[in-house]
């Protein structure tokens, strides 16, 4: 694939996991990376991390679920750069567990917030930035659990994730007239600190995770960000309103 220079990337949720893995990728790419996190130390580590590697990289610190901050921060970025050409919404997550009985508004409200308010505040907040541009897209992260609605506990999440699932649709259709093509991705089972705590706790069960994947393996962070790297790319020029299934053959059972 040819170097994308003089490109720009904003990863949102990119100081660890799968995030940082696409951020790597993409300044790999000839991509300036511009990565989001919530931990400043944690961004600046990463950042000395990407420009020992020869990567252009940049870190702002802002809260996804926060409407201004969001605002705000993509603002900036498109102003510094007059363009954004890639926005990766990879930031998200579980939030918590709980039944639908015993949730709160406040713990409903916090994990839509998470994964699918943050992709309409960063994704409104890009696009006059987008429209500036070459080969511009979005890119989201759906989930399993959009489809299977989750398990005991995480029924929320997989509504938040069916909703992106929705919406990346929903931004195609309205962003095709500019040349903006909106993708997604949808990661099974990957290896990295979100599921750390069974690992540690339980790390036979892990293991037994893999029995459920027609391909034997977990999934790695480089089995996605490879994935985004295409969907970035001029060589996805003619993809849009996808969700790209990345699980090994996860979503079919076995």
């Amino acid at each position: 694939m040819s170097k994308q220079t003089g490109r720009v990337a904003v990863i949102t949720g990119a100081t660890g996991g799968i995030g940082f893995e696409v951020a790597k990728r993409l300044g790999t790419d000839g991509y300036t990376v511009v990565l989001n996190g919530i931990e400043d130390s944690k961004g600046a580590e990463r950042i000395k991390e990407l420009t020992d590697l020869g990567i252009s990289a940049e870190y702002y610190g802002f809260d996804v679920t926060k409407e201004e901050e969001v605002t705000a921060n993509i603002q900036k970025i498109g102003e510094k750069h007059g363009k954004i050409d890639v926005l990766v919404n990879n930031a998200g997550g579980l939030g918590g567990r709980s039944r639908f009985e015993e949730m709160t508004t406040d713990f409903y409200r916090s994990v839509m917030a998470l994964n699918l308010d943050s992709v309409f505040f960063a994704s409104r907040a890009a696009i006059p930035f987008l429209k500036k541009g070459e080969s511009t897209s979005i890119i989201n992260f759906t989930s399993n659990a959009a489809w299977t609605a989750g398990g005991p506990g995480a029924g929320i999440y997989g509504t938040s994730k069916a909703g992106v699932h929705s919406i990346t649709r929903a931004l195609a259709k309205d962003l095709a007239e500019y040349g903006i093509r909106v993708n997604a991705v949808s990661p099974g089972t990957i290896d990295t600190p979100f599921h750390a705590q069974i690992k540690a706790t339980k790390p036979e069960v892990f293991a037994s995770w893999a029995n459920n994947i027609m391909l034997g393996r977990l999934g790695q962070p480089e089995d996605v960000a490879g994935v985004i790297s295409f969907l970035a790319s001029k060589d996805a020029a003619f993809i849009t309103a996808e969700t790209i299934q990345i699980g090994g053959g996860q979503a079919l059972g076995i």
